[in-house]
């Protein structure tokens, strides 16, 4: 009996595990549509950070957690080809 309590016990935590990974995922792909777009241009990390005046660093942690100021978001729509009012289409509206 214990066995399978303790079996049991342990699923139950794999499980709220798994779904904490996949809701932490879905947040997380949420957030920005930066990689979508850009690897939809065909476009590397390298080349967006180079028209944007940006680092490759700054667009690799924006795709991962779609935080950055609005000035670095500008330089992002315009080497994407977007105008500012196309801003809805790579990052979400509740992000400011």
């Amino acid at each position: 009996m214990q066995k399978i309590l303790t079996y049991d016990f342990f699923l139950l935590r794999s499980q709220r595990f798994l779904l904490f990974i996949l809701l932490a995922k879905e947040y997380a792909m949420a957030e920005n549509n930066l990689k979508k777009m850009r690897e939809r241009l065909l476009m590397s990390k390298s080349e967006l950070a180079r028209k944007a005046g940006v680092s490759v660093l700054t667009i690799d942690r924006i795709e991962k957690n779609g935080k950055c100021r609005m000035e670095t978001k500008r330089k992002i729509l315009l080497a994407l080809g977007l105008s500012l009012d196309e801003k809805h289409k790579v990052f979400s509206d509740d992000e400011e």
